[in-house]
């Protein structure tokens, strides 16, 4: 994946962007800013960047826009812009949940490609809704589930994909974190609050934070379709309204005349000791795989009956869909940033197939509106099932 040159991809002109949230004081924008500017693909040159107008504009200028394009209304920049010679192309959506349907709803409906972060929507109903709308839409949805940008992901995916495995029987995943394990939103924590709070994230607290990034991870590099689950939720911090640990077992779906894969998915924020740490283990009849994000440059493979294997970024072992998202020689590390960055190239390469009325080429993967569906229905019926003392929960009846 080249980096080098300042018009885009192979010439093309950089998309115009715009951005709805990331306003001053937010984690998650500037991590898309950057992550959109890694490949030199995109410009940003709009902004809905906080509902206050002062703190709009303030944002704005911090971000060299320019005041006629720095908006206190995603609304307002959807009508706008739609109708500028030169208005943007794509939009990033990087608010709290319960933004995410309205805001997308209004870029897609004028055929602005959306660039959104998960979960997809607050509930089911309305991720059901805008699924409808973007297909309809014409334009492109992306939904940054970062973590599937890594190299080492892909290349477990591949491997996968490719039967090195033989057939999937067991996949674990788990996401603790240990930020959450006091009460840190009754302190006006910003992240905190938005994150624990029913009305802005929606039925899930962990689950939807990062337990989405858990299962999503797990489906993407094994290809399974999740049929049912089981799971206990806690809210241990006294007063907390959502969950802050989650307990999954998992049941897949068959593929085929084989027997279905079982999954256990683990994800906490109560958890001292772990800051951020994203785990898939994937076993098979002929072998099995590990990556983990604290060292995400590496993936260990072990065949069945055979010593364990450690597969590089660009070394011995690791094959082409790793190699087309790396950036740097082997030894160099690649890490968080990079990963996001190339859920931003992916877009681009399809916004500019899509510009051209090509069809995108197929090595090109992201996750679509489709994975966010499932995203936002995994959440449900895990809040679902715990209150039926963790019964099992079809999740096709949702």
């Amino acid at each position: 994946m080249a980096i080098e040159g300042s018009s885009g991809e192979a010439g093309e002109p950089r998309i115009r962007l715009g951005m709805v949230g990331g306003g001053a004081g937010a984690f998650i924008g500037a991590v898309h800013r950057i992550a959109a500017r890694i490949d030199d693909q995109f410009d940003l040159v709009a902004g809905a960047l906080s509902a206050s107008p002062d703190k709009a504009m303030a944002s704005g200028r911090d971000l060299r826009l320019d005041p006629s394009r720095t908006y206190s209304s995603y609304r307002e920049m959807a009508i706008r812009e739609a109708r500028l010679k030169n208005g943007i192309e794509a939009v990033s959506i990087v608010t709290p949940n319960h933004v995410h349907y309205d805001a997308a709803k209004e870029f897609l409906r004028r055929g602005i490609h959306v660039i959104c972060d998960k979960p997809l929507t607050s509930n089911l109903a309305d991720a059901k809704k805008l699924k409808k709308i973007a297909d309809e839409s014409g334009a492109l949805f992306v939904l940054t589930h970062n973590y599937t940008g890594y190299p080492m992901v892909r290349q477990a995916r591949e491997m996968v994909a490719n039967g090195d495995l033989g057939d999937i029987r067991v996949v674990q995943a788990e996401y603790p974190q240990d930020w959450l394990t006091e009460a840190v939103e009754q302190s006006g924590q910003k992240q905190a609050a938005w994150r624990t709070d029913p009305a802005q994230s929606g039925v899930g607290g962990s689950t939807g934070d990062i337990g989405t990034h858990a299962y999503n991870l797990a489906a993407f590099i094994t290809g399974l379709e999740l049929d049912s689950l089981a799971a206990d939720l806690d809210s241990f911090v006294e007063g907390r309204r959502l969950d802050d640990n989650a307990q999954v077992m998992l049941r897949f779906k068959a593929k085929g005349s084989e027997k279905p894969a079982k999954g256990m998915l683990w994800c906490s924020q109560v958890a001292p000791g772990h800051e951020n740490g994203l785990m898939v283990r994937v076993y098979g009849t002929k072998g099995g795989l590990e990556w983990t994000q604290k060292d995400p440059n590496y993936l260990w493979f072990t065949p069945f009956g055979e010593p364990k294997r450690l597969i590089t970024r660009n070394g011995a072992g690791s094959g082409a869909a790793a190699a087309r998202v790396s950036r740097v020689p082997s030894g160099h590390p690649e890490g968080y940033l990079e990963a996001f960055a190339t859920i931003y190239a992916e877009a681009a390469r399809a916004i500019n197939a899509a510009k051209k009325g090509k069809a995108v080429d197929p090595a090109v993967v992201y996750p679509t509106v489709d994975d966010g569906v499932k995203g936002v229905a995994f959440v449900e019926a895990c809040v679902r099932s715990s209150k039926r003392n963790a019964a099992w929960v079809r999740v096709d009846d949702l």
